[in-house]
């Protein structure tokens, strides 16, 4: 702690330098010093969505929370570069619109940026690396061992963070920045999208000259692939333009050579010979232009048939903010909507991140994932939050829907207690003791009023201290869960004369 302090201080000490000689800074200080957070009435009072949409804080307490995935069950995986971890936040089960619990669920890791989840497996690109692990989906587990199938990836300078997601051809795709503002590269990999096969194999470069692109999508409608990009920087508040790029094998993008519709860069671009002209003529320019230093990451096409028709196959793209610019802007999530000819629109999707001042800054947005209900989820490395939005409906649907599930409005039927499991709990609680602290000092009860079988089983992943985290496997947390539940039914004396109920 002491020495991250001092980092944090030296970085605001040198960012306090930059802006006594350089005018067009406005920075979101709370994101170096880590001193930004969120809570429900900030987000009811600040955060705004089209009508027909709600907006809720499903998450505040995840630090530095960058990419999202969304398992089969509804779980949300998120990346949070700075702690080396990818946590695990359960599923809303109970209707209350927040995340059950949070968990760790890989640790150690270089700057974890990405994520996607292809079958049984969890690829995750660290800044240097891409490996990929086996992965429950019924347990929200790991399976076995993280391996790394890509290695020797650059990440030194800047723009250090690497997206990757799985392409409809069966391909891994895989962004990188540039290492720097402007510059000519030494690494021809750095300002790239590149692909390799599932298993990191036959790696190439896809496509140049995009100086930072960190997310990508392909389109639902016609299968395009497009890509945010982020502008350079000291080039005044309006220029040069963020971009969407529609990214194409062998396609060269500009960087840095030239900025937005080819128009020749100062230091790089403007006065250079032949070669450099022809490669600016030749270059392609953005499809749509997002306002200077606005920051575009995350961009998600929405497939849900939950959305509302003017939502489906429309792109959310979170726009993190500006800080190279005099006034702050940026720092939404917009909506992107083709026309029958092709023509983007843009419209704000979630905004109030920014204060109506222009200088509170409220969060920042990076991430967008949907679920198969068409909840949308949207990470904020500001405040360390998690929001999900949803349209129509009540937060009961909208849990339902995270888990797969239709709303339940039934009374909750009679326990059902395996046998078989619940003597195998029963050695379980023997086995690490757990009768010293529940028998007298926390005595169990009332859990069936709080729990189901499966909710309970949930529990033992993130255990409420003192309790410890014995990383019980699945089938051990189901028997402990119907061995707790046998006891406080009153069964347990005569568990074996009950029939296995599967």
């Amino acid at each position: 702690m002491k020495y991250t302090l001092i980092f944090f201080a030296a970085v605001a000490a040198a960012l306090f330098a930059v802006i006594q000689f350089f005018p067009g800074v406005s920075i979101p200080w709370q994101q170096l010093t880590g001193g930004a957070s969120t809570d429900t009435e900030t987000v009811d009072r600040q955060l705004q969505v089209p009508e027909g949409f709600r907006v809720e804080l499903f998450a505040d307490d995840v630090d530095n929370a960058r990419w999202l995935a969304v398992t089969r069950r509804g779980d949300l995986l998120v990346s949070q570069p700075r702690r080396g971890q990818v946590s695990l936040l359960r599923a809303d089960g109970n209707g209350d619109g927040r995340a059950d619990h949070r968990r760790v669920l890989i640790d150690g890791l270089s700057r974890p940026h990405g994520l996607f989840l292809h079958e049984d497996w969890l690829y995750i690109a660290e800044s240097n690396a891409v490996g990929r692990v086996p992965f429950d989906h019924s347990d929200g587990r790991l399976a076995g061992s993280y391996r790394k199938i890509v290695t020797g990836l650059a990440d030194s300078g800047n723009h250090w963070t690497k997206t990757i997601a799985m392409g409809p051809d069966g391909w891994v795709y895989l962004t990188s920045g540039s290492s720097c503002n402007v510059c000519i590269e030494e690494d021809p990999r750095r300002a790239t999208m590149m692909r390799f096969r599932p298993d990191g194999s036959d790696f190439e470069i896809f496509a140049t000259g995009l100086r930072n692109a960190v997310g990508f999508d392909w389109s639902p409608k016609n299968g395009a692939l497009y890509a945010t990009d982020n502008g350079r920087d000291w080039l005044g508040d309006d220029f040069p333009p963020c971009e969407l790029n529609r990214v194409k094998e062998g396609g060269f993008y500009g960087w840095p050579y030239a900025n937005g519709d080819r128009v020749p860069d100062p230091d790089l671009g403007v006065g250079a010979g032949p070669a450099v002209q022809q490669k600016i003529a030749d270059s392609i320019p953005p499809v749509h232009d997002f306002p200077a230093h606005n920051a575009p990451l995350g961009i998600t096409f929405l497939r849900s048939p939950a959305q509302p028709a003017r939502y489906r196959d429309a792109a959310l793209v979170a726009l993190h903010g500006s800080w190279n610019r005099s006034v702050k802007d940026g720092y939404k999530v917009v909506s992107l909507h083709w026309d029958k000819q092709g023509n983007i629109h843009q419209r704000d999707f979630l905004r109030g991140f920014l204060g109506e001042n222009r200088e509170q800054v409220y969060g920042r947005p990076v991430a967008i994932a949907e679920d198969a209900g068409g909840n949308i989820f949207i990470s904020d490395d500001y405040a360390g939050a998690i929001y999900r939005v949803a349209s129509g409906g009540d937060r009961q649907r909208a849990a339902a829907a995270t888990n797969g599930q239709a709303p339940v409005q039934a009374p909750r039927k009679p326990l059902a207690i395996d046998s078989g499991a619940a003597r195998r709990g029963e050695e379980l609680y023997r086995r690490y003791g757990c009768a010293k602290c529940h028998a007298e000092q926390i005595p169990l009860r009332g859990l069936s009023k709080r729990y189901s079988l499966q909710t309970l089983a949930d529990y033992f992943d993130t255990p409420t201290p003192p309790m410890p985290n014995y990383g019980f496997s699945g089938t051990e947390k189901r028997a402990l869960a119907h061995y707790l539940m046998s006891l406080e039914a009153g069964i347990s004396s005569s568990i074996d004369q009950l029939p296995a109920s599967g």
